[in-house]
């Protein structure tokens, strides 16, 4: 289905049909963005003049081509692209003659009312084939109507740019549309980093030499202030202190990692401890 396909075509048509002429050898005399005397007066309901078409809006104009012939055409229901080939087939010929000439192409009853046996056909068809097949029809038609020399040039060349924009308008409904990328949050920004700092604490205090160091320097300050320590011995005490540190830092770490896994099983949804 096609039910959004409107105002794309419309903009098309706009575009083929152009602004006010009044051209002596058109049948359907003053015209305006496609819309004839004729057809504003039917979609006024009263008669107008030459005036009144070239006064003619877009918005007005709009309005009659969807009430008048995008919707005779059955634009919202034709797959897309046909629709566009139809609707501007009615606008240049009349939504009866677009409806026969539709029916011709899919051999169904051609009664001039796009129906469901109509629509039927039209979406079991190939739609790009249908395309050419009715720009060919359509312009067959055009080519047997007395004012075809004068503006059978034209025409035909309006023919081909319809074919060409109704089979762009097919192939962009049968381009899947790319998806868009699902943006990931960005990442949480880490902690500071204390392990780096714990562990040259840890490598200080395990250290012979600087215990041996304090251990001098405790054993200066205590003969200084007379006691004997004449019998210390500094390379024991400050391998027994390294020691001491080494078995403190092992057991601290064991248990601060038993401790951390406990924390994060519980932390963790459907685990049960």
């Amino acid at each position: 289905m096609a039910a959004n396909s409107f105002e794309p075509s419309l903009a098309h048509v706009l575009r083929h049909e152009g602004g006010y002429v009044n051209h002596p050898a058109d049948p359907g005399g003053a015209t305006n963005l496609g819309i004839t005397a004729t057809t504003l007066a039917r979609a006024r309901g009263h008669p107008v003049s030459a005036a009144d078409v070239a006064a003619l809006t877009r918005a007005e104009a709009a309005a009659i081509y969807r009430r008048l012939f995008w919707n005779p055409a059955r634009g919202d229901d034709l797959p897309a692209g046909l629709d566009h080939a139809v609707f501007d087939l009615a606008v240049n010929s009349g939504p009866g003659r677009a409806a026969r000439l539709l029916q011709r192409v899919l051999a169904v009853a051609e009664d001039g009312v796009i129906g469901p046996a109509t629509l039927a056909a039209a979406q079991r068809a190939e739609a790009r084939q249908t395309i050419r097949a009715l720009q060919r029809e359509r312009l067959a038609f055009l080519k047997r109507l007395s004012t075809w020399p004068a503006f059978g040039r034209g025409w035909q060349a309006r023919v081909a740019a319809v074919e060409r924009e109704a089979l762009a308008l097919a192939a962009e409904a049968a381009t899947p549309p790319v998806p868009r990328p699902t943006p990931r949050p960005a990442p949480a920004p880490s902690p500071p980093q204390k392990g780096p700092i714990m562990n040259d604490v840890k490598s200080i205090l395990a250290s012979r030499t600087v215990w041996a160091n304090l251990v001098g320097l405790v054993s200066v300050g205590l003969a200084l202030a007379g006691v004997d320590t004449g019998d210390l011995d500094v390379n024991r005490v400050a391998e027994s202190a390294a020691q001491l540190v080494a078995a403190a830092s092992f057991i601290g770490s064991t248990v601060f990692r038993i401790a951390a896994t406990l924390l994060t099983v519980t932390a963790t949804p459907g685990v049960v401890v």
